[in-house]
Order: C-alpha cells, then sequence, then structure tokens
C-alpha cells in the first residue's frame, strides 16, 4: 500500500445496531474498489471484517476491524465495530481513533436502539456523522419512514441527499437531492444519468425540502433567503454542506444496497468531500520532561507521537498493537520509546492491517492509522514517542464491566494455562477482568454482559484449548452478632508423651464496627492464661473469622475478650491454645445470636422517561429502596439502594425492558442485615455446596 500524507487521510468508524449491515457494506466497499474480486457474505464466514473463528460461528462482529480502502487518491480507513452492546469495548476504542462515523440504518428495521446509540456515542466523541440506509434492495424497504424516524429524533440537522427510484419493485436508482439530478445503476455502484421519474416527485420534493431547511439553519443570511422564498444557488448548499457536516450541524443520509455493492461510490465520494481529515482535528498530550503541553494535532512537522487504540492478540496472525499517529512520521528507523511504561521498544516493520491480512510499509503520516507487531510491553491507551520527546496522552476511556460469574477450571492442572489464555484475551479485551476473589473463595469474571462473557468462554477453548465451567458466583455475605456471650473452650489430648491442653473462657459482643474484623482483648488476673498464649488465642481468633459458622463467610464486627483460663505447666503450647480459643469462637458466635450480612450498593439506572414505571417497579421486586430520579441528557437517572445478590442477570432484564437502550452503574454502599428468608435459603444452599464439593 503507498504512503499516504495527512490531508489524504480519512479516518471512518461504521456504528449501528447490531446485524444491521455495517460488515457487508465494508466488503461492498472492498469489491467496489477492487480490492476483492468477490463479495463475501456474512452468513458464509468468507469477509474481510469477520475473520475470527467466533465471528464466523455466530455470524455477528464481535471485534472492531480495520479495512484500509484507498478510493481515487484518498485512504479511507474504515473502522468496522460490532453492534450488539456487549461488545462496547470495541467501539469505544474505533471511537478513539476515528475522526468521523458512518451510522449505517437497515432499510428493512429502521431506526433502531444501536442507531440512536450511535448518535449517542458520536455527540460524546464530537465526531460529525452521516446515515447509510443500506438494504434498500429489500422488497419492504422504505426510506422515507427511515427519514421521518430520523428528523423525528434529530430535527433540522437532518439532510436527506438521495432519493430512490424503484422500477418493477427493484432498487435501480436514486435521484441526486442535492444536483437535482436522476442516477441509474448499471454494474454495481455505476451509474449514469437519467430523467427523474414521475412518481419520485413527492417524495423528491419532501426531501428537497428537508435538506434546504438544514442549509438554511446553518447561518442568519441563509435563513433570511430561505423565509423570503429564495431559491439558494447550488454553490451556496454545496458551501454550507462542507462547513456544516464537519461540525455535525449538517447530518447527510445517503442510501444504497450493500448485498449488491450498489450506493458504497457515493458513500466515498460524500466521505472524501464533506469529513475531515486529521489536520482538521486536534489532540493533546503532555511532555513528560518538561511537563508542558505538547499539541499533536495530527501535525507532520512536530516530533513522533502515536498512541495505541487496541490491541489483536492472536495464537495465529500474532499480536499487534493498532495506534493512530498523533504527530509526526513514523519510519522504520524511527526509536521507539513507551512513556507509560518508560521502557524503549522495537519495531522492526512497520503494517497496515486490512482484517488479518498485513501489509508493509515503509512510513505513516500523522493522521494515518498502523500496527506493530510483537511489541513488549505496550499495551492499549499507552502513548509511543521518542525519548527526546516523551509525550504522554490520556488513556482511553472504555465502559466499566459489571456483569460477573464464578468460574473453575474443568480439568485440574489447567489452572495456569488458562490463566495465561485469560491474560491474552484482557490484553486484547479492556472490558474483561478477571478478580480472584479469596474471601469467597472464587475467582470471577467480569464482563459487560453476559454475551460477552459466553464469548470470552468459547474463545479460551477455541483459541487457546482451555476449558472453564462458569457458575453463580457466591455473593460477599458477611456474618456477625447481636448479643453478648460467655464460653468456655477446651482442648485436651493425651496420646503417649507430651500431651496438649489449652482451656480458655470468653466472652463475645458486637464491637460495633463492621468494617473490621475483630477487636481482641484480655482481662486475665492472676496468670491463669501465661501472657505467651495470648499471641495464640488471638490466632485463634484470626483463624476462626476467615469462614464463619453460620454459612461460612468471614465475619466482621466481633468483640472477643479472654476472660479466664487454665494451662499446664507441661502439656499447654501455643497450637494446643489457638484450638481451643477456636472451639469457644463457633460455640460463643452461635450463642450470640449470629446474623448474615448483605452487599447493599448504589444503583444507577439511566433510561429514557418512557421506562422509568417498569424500572422502578422492577427495582421494587428486587428489594431495591428508590432514593430519587435526575435528568441527565434527556433521559432520567434512577437512583436506588439494592441487595448486590438481586443483581445477578440483571443486565440481559434491563435490555429486554428497555429494548438494549438502558443504562447501569453501581458501586458498594454498606452491609446490612439480610431478612430472615434470605438467611435461611443462602445457609441451606452453603450447606448443600459444602456436601458436594466434601
Amino acid at each position: 500500500m503507498k504512503v499516504y500524507t495527512s490531508e489524504k487521510i480519512r479516518n471512518v468508524v461504521l456504528l449501528g445496531h447490531g446485524s444491521c449491515g455495517k460488515t457487508t457494506l465494508v466488503e461492498a466497499m472492498a469489491y467496489s474498489t477492487g480490492i476483492i474480486k468477490r463479495q463475501g457474505k456474512v452468513e458464509e464466514g468468507n469477509t474481510i471484517s469477520d475473520y475470527d473463528k467466533e465471528e464466523q460461528k455466530r455470524l455477528f462482529s464481535i471485534s472492531t476491524t480495520l479495512v484500509p480502502i484507498e478510493y481515487e487518491d484518498i485512504k479511507i480507513n474504515f473502522l468496522d465495530t460490532p453492534g450488539y452492546f456487549d461488545f462496547v469495548g470495541e467501539v469505544e476504542e474505533a471511537m478513539a481513533a476515528a475522526d468521523a462515523a458512518v451510522i449505517v440504518v437497515s432499510a428493512k428495521s429502521g431506526v433502531e436502539v444501536g442507531t440512536i446509540k450511535a448518535w449517542e456515542y458520536c455527540e460524546k466523541y464530537n465526531l460529525p456523522r452521516l446515515f447509510f440506509v443500506t438494504d434498500m434492495d429489500v422488497d419492504n424497504a422504505s426510506f422515507s419512514e427511515v427519514v421521518d424516524q430520523l428528523v423525528e429524533l434529530y430535527g433540522n440537522k437532518i439532510a436527506p441527499f438521495h432519493v430512490p427510484i424503484r422500477e418493477n419493485e427493484k432498487f435501480v436508482g436514486f435521484v441526486n437531492v442535492v444536483k437535482m439530478a436522476g442516477r441509474k445503476f448499471t454494474t454495481g455502484s455505476n451509474y449514469e444519468e437519467c430523467e427523474i421519474p414521475e412518481y419520485v416527485m413527492e417524495n423528491l420534493s419532501k426531501f428537497r425540502e428537508i435538506l434546504l431547511e438544514a442549509v438554511a439553519e446553518t447561518n442568519e443570511e441563509l435563513m433570511d433567503k430561505y423565509f423570503s422564498g429564495e431559491e439558494f444557488t447550488q454553490q451556496e448548499i454545496s458551501q454550507a454542506l462542507r462547513t456544516n457536516v464537519i461540525d455535525g450541524s449538517v447530518v447527510p443520509v445517503l442510501i444504497g444496497s450493500g448485498i449488491n455493492a450498489q450506493g458504497t461510490t457515493m458513500l466515498m465520494q460524500a466521505i472524501e468531500k464533506y469529513f475531515p481529515d486529521p489536520t482538521k482535528k486536534t489532540i493533546s498530550g503532555k511532555n513528560v520532561n518538561t511537563g508542558e503541553v505538547f499539541e499533536g494535532n495530527y501535525d507532520a512537522s512536530k516530533p513522533f507521537s502515536a498512541r495505541v487504540f487496541k490491541t489483536i492478540a492472536d495464537p495465529f496472525i500474532g499480536k499487534f498493537s493498532l495506534f493512530k499517529v498523533c504527530s509526526g512520521v513514523l519510519k522504520n528507523d524511527t526509536p521507539l520509546y513507551n512513556t507509560n511504561k518508560d521502557t524503549d521498544e522495537k519495531a522492526n516493520k512497520i503494517y497496515v492491517l486490512r482484517g488479518k491480512e498485513q501489509m508493509e510499509v515503509s512510513e505513516l503520516h500523522a493522521g494515518d492509522i498502523g500496527a506493530l507487531g510483537k511489541l513488549s510491553e505496550t499495551v492499549t491507551g499507552d502513548t509511543l514517542s521518542t525519548k527526546a520527546n516523551p509525550i504522554q496522552y490520556d488513556p482511553i476511556e472504555l465502559s466499566t464491566p459489571y456483569t460477573y460469574v464464578r468460574y473453575k477450571t474443568k480439568n485440574k492442572g489447567d489452572d495456569d494455562k488458562v490463566s495465561q489464555a485469560l491474560a491474552k484475551l484482557m490484553d486484547e479485551d479492556l472490558t474483561l477482568k478477571v478478580v480472584n476473589d479469596t474471601e469467597n473463595r472464587q475467582t470471577l469474571l467480569y464482563g459487560i454482559g453476559e454475551q460477552h462473557i459466553d464469548v470470552a468462554v468459547s474463545k479460551l477453548f477455541s483459541k487457546y484449548k482451555v476449558e472453564i465451567e462458569v457458575m453463580k458466583p457466591r455473593v460477599p455475605y458477611r456474618e456477625t452478632i447481636r448479643k453478648k456471650s460467655s464460653v468456655r473452650g477446651k482442648h485436651k489430648k493425651q496420646s503417649g508423651g507430651h500431651g496438649q491442653y489449652g482451656d480458655v473462657a470468653m466472652e463475645f459482643e458486637p464491637s460495633g464496627d463492621l468494617e473490621t474484623a475483630y477487636v481482641f482483648e484480655e482481662k486475665i488476673f492472676g496468670g491463669a492464661v501465661p501472657k505467651n498464649y495470648f499471641p495464640a488465642v488471638e490466632k485463634g481468633i484470626a483463624d476462626s473469622v476467615l469462614k464463619g459458622p453460620l454459612a461460612g463467610y468471614p465475619v466482621v464486627g466481633i468483640k472477643a475478650t479472654l476472660v479466664d483460663g487454665s494451662y499446664h505447666p507441661v502439656d499447654s503450647s501455643e497450637m494446643a491454645f489457638r484450638l481451643a480459643t477456636i472451639l469457644a469462637f463457633k460455640q460463643g458466635f452461635m450463642e450470640a445470636s449470629p446474623v448474615l450480612l448483605e452487599p447493599i450498593v448504589s444503583l444507577k439506572v439511566v433510561v429514557p422517561d418512557k421506562f422509568t414505571g417498569d424500572i422502578m417497579g422492577d427495582l421494587n421486586k428486587r428489594r431495591g429502596r428508590v432514593l430519587g430520579m435526575n435528568p441527565v441528557n434527556g433521559k432520567q437517572e434512577i437512583v436506588a439502594d439494592i441487595p448486590l445478590s438481586e443483581l445477578h442477570g440483571y443486565s440481559t432484564d434491563l435490555r429486554s425492558m428497555t429494548g438494549g437502550i438502558g443504562e447501569y452503574s453501581y458501586e458498594f454502599s454498606r452491609y446490612e442485615q439480610a431478612p430472615s428468608d434470605v438467611q435461611q435459603k443462602v445457609i441451606e444452599d452453603n450447606a448443600k455446596e459444602e456436601e458436594n464439593e466434601s
């Protein structure tokens, strides 16, 4: 692939609802430009984008794929993202590298939740965008309905550029609304001029009006002209569109058919004409030596710097760090320095990836996207620069995973293999997380949703040949007491030679501090228990609180006082006193009105107004207490306290209640006494689990 200068580059992220046709559209553009001789299909598992076995098996995108396409004298770096919400981390990484977005809408499905989310991403990252309505070849496709839905949502920003032409129920061409000229497809995306058919005039005048309204909104002079009934010149329309698509105040709507490779040429023409090259965007970091702000701004004349936005760790194609050059020019002999890790990195070759294909290039200019293989220390979010100018950019913001499962290795002895394989998956996907919960004797795998975790488990087997079993996680309950008890624990054993003797009298009561496991005191008079055994008694307490007598959970908020005891000058030992204390603890704890404490989290659910009633009703069923509502970006944020145990499976339930638009987050708040029916069930479940494990 040839080297492109910054102004000849467009970095475009493809967004949209799951299965709306993004991957098919990329494939169509690759076919239209001659990159491939035959257009692949998602169902056949032979597209450029979906090269991963999991994607081919499931027939949808799981990872963001880079597909650079050369069109006329520019290079468009397409970032084909997954549409399913569980893979939001992939979308966020792509957004960090994109300068503009194409939101794909299927004409047969219309505007979906994923379309709305795509718009929200563009707003968050301040990206210019256009809509591409695909599937126009489908019988029941209605472009007019899609435009109506978009106008209803986004008002005068929407500017339809095309009106479809149909003959014998087939999509055969379009009218260019900007130029008011008919176009008829010949082969693929190629077209010839044609007369505008009479039957499209009604829609054409409607869409022309919507387009002119969008143009009029762009400045006062045009607004005055529009209201006085004057016609805009072609130049005025084009100039207004060019300026205002870049700042996001006008959003074009184009049409085509991905499966028939129709409309791809117009899309690439629009990308070239209306989308910004990287030099129109800004990015600033910090020079770690001087502490000064470094304005990279995709300027090729400045010192080299780049940010890694994605890592591919594939056992077949190897490890690649995908990066966007933020300033300067990267050449084969550029000395690389990882500012985040304070280490030198060695890059032998510079690649441009197209799906899994690796194309070597001699250099990459500011704003371009490339890949480096086998960097030893570099991870997603790191900055690469030179030691002479060590620049550091902000890390990439990624969604926090809240869904989690407990897992175990299927085959004994596979623990190391599983942890190594998971580490590789987490290198690739920063929204996967493993937590070793030693307190509750479980290892947890966190992801964005259940499908995300399911894919990770499947990848472990297909890529790394290791298997794990997932199950419902143990909730981190706590145990404590509500009353005071006085007990005696005696450990006495005689087995030839020295015996074992330890005897303690102890009092147990609530300490009032649920943050601390225990407080230990001694009130021994007259040396009933020698001082040198006090640490052994405390060690017995420390051992006991790890796994409480009630249901096997850690104990908190207990005060243990050693008040009396006895010893044997020969048979007493630290071990004997420790064991005596453990006996006393078990008995004393169970006599002091033991209770189970459950973790309460502070939950925030963000949904459109119309779902608030359903959400609050559901939270009440889950023993949640709704504390209030706050308006957030045109939606409602519902704040509630809820037991953590009630949130298992919440991600799936919230999606089904809100069609996928709802989002939630939570953080630990405190522990509260669990209701008696919950306590009873937990105790029974744990007894069964202990039985099964023994």
